[in-house]
């Protein structure tokens, strides 16, 4: 298929285009092309945390708490599971990083699965992946099979499993090639070797529909300041099906109890979903992600889809063009792509400074990889064609 390289007839016909408007943006920005590491905020976030710093932190005080707050973890997440996750309620909750929710959600499925010895990782997920699996390893005496080769498919994750697997850690979107997996057939494979699965869903939640109940998903967590547009360091969310909520998660916190307010001796959890939060919700971090939610649920998550696509198709058509002398690291088959694209050039690194001076901003990945990460409800083509063709001047001053 032929892709016409002039950006201005896509943005015409983008369906999307009118939602760029409901985003902050800034005159210094030319090309903001990290939508896969931070999103730009909403400006209808901006009067929320406004609105809620002056009348509800500043007039309600300590009311606010038993007025709503503590409610709004268990909230925010159903609408997440809703809207983006295909989870049913009950399922999803916010609350602490990705990193702390990795380690409490594979610790309890680790103690699940007794008598099983092993846990599975790829080599090229992200690193808190890795190094968290490593540290519950050496913690539980347990051994760490990895997948080698590339991005995980049935013949490659098949190769590891056996009857000690205990948990298989993937991700979705693989967060340096923007590979997508096949999330409900890696699911299926795991559960036939008797395992539990928890799938990392940072870079794929709110940009690809995804249906953890229907696809039989264990566990799953993700970060909320991508696609989901909550802010820098925004608490991230943990999905447990309902089938394995009464795990043990291992961060026994006051809100987690079965009666927090009783402050009495001894830890019993709560019952569902609230059984794996541990301490105080933290309610101005989750604030702005309920406006990208709702975005999401009046577009739609497929017309989500359908615009990342687009992006993707045209970017790797233009790097075809203008950059013959970089390599494609990510799936050239868009069914297998996320919302993000990496080329790779040992040229790029040297050029990064130059790119953010002129207001463009990509993101690099060693050893010598670019990120376009391509948010689209606010990533416009004229975006992505000027980044590229900024990438490709500054590489051939580098000759």
């Amino acid at each position: 298929m032929t892709i016409d390289l002039s950006p201005e007839p896509h943005d015409a016909a983008d369906t999307l285009a009118p939602f760029r408007d409901s985003f902050v943006r800034d005159d210094t920005v030319t090309a903001y092309l990290d939508g896969n590491s931070l999103g730009r905020p909403l400006r209808a976030s901006v009067d929320r945390v406004g609105e809620f710093m002056a009348t509800q932190w500043g007039g309600r005080l300590i009311r606010g708490w038993d007025e709503g707050w503590l409610d709004l973890a268990q909230q925010i997440g159903d609408d997440l599971g809703r809207v983006a996750l295909g989870a049913a309620p009950g399922q999803t909750t916010i609350g602490d990083s990705t990193t702390v929710l990795l380690y409490k959600l594979v610790r309890a499925a680790v103690d699940a699965r007794p008598g099983r010895t092993e846990i599975v990782i790829d080599r090229d997920n992200f690193p808190t992946d890795r190094y968290v699996l490593e540290g519950i390893a050496a913690e539980r005496g347990l051994t760490l099979r990895w997948v080698e080769s590339g991005d995980p498919t049935a013949e490659t994750l098949a190769a590891v499993l056996s009857p000690a697997t205990a948990v298989v850690v993937l991700s979705a979107v693989s967060y340096r090639s923007g590979f997508l997996a096949d999330v409900a057939g890696l699911t299926a494979l795991t559960h036939e070797a008797g395992a539990l699965i928890l799938w990392d869903l940072c870079h794929s939640a709110g940009v690809v529909p995804t249906q953890l109940d229907a696809w039989n998903v264990d566990l799953a967590v993700g970060c909320t300041y991508k696609y989901l547009n909550g802010g820098p360091g925004s608490p991230a969310f943990a999905y447990v099906a309902s089938r394995n909520q009464r795990m043990r998660q291992p961060i026994q916190g006051w809100l987690g109890s079965a009666t927090p307010f009783t402050m009495g001796q001894g830890y019993e959890p709560a019952e569902g979903i609230r059984g794996f939060t541990s301490g105080t919700p933290p309610i101005i971090g989750m604030l702005a992600m309920r406006d990208m939610i709702a975005l999401i649920e009046t577009v739609g998550i497929d017309a989500v889809r359908a615009k990342s696509v687009a992006l993707t198709e045209y970017a790797v058509a233009l790097v075809d063009d203008v950059l013959p002398t970089a390599v494609l690291a990510s799936p050239r088959d868009p069914e297998r792509r996320g919302s993000h694209v990496t080329i790779d050039h040992d040229g790029f690194e040297a050029i990064m400074p130059e790119l953010w001076r002129r207001g463009i901003i990509p993101d690099f990945r060693r050893p010598n990889g670019i990120r376009l990460g391509l948010s689209p409800l606010s990533t416009s083509f004229v975006e992505v064609a000027i980044g590229v063709a900024a990438i490709a001047e500054l590489v051939g001053e580098q000759h």
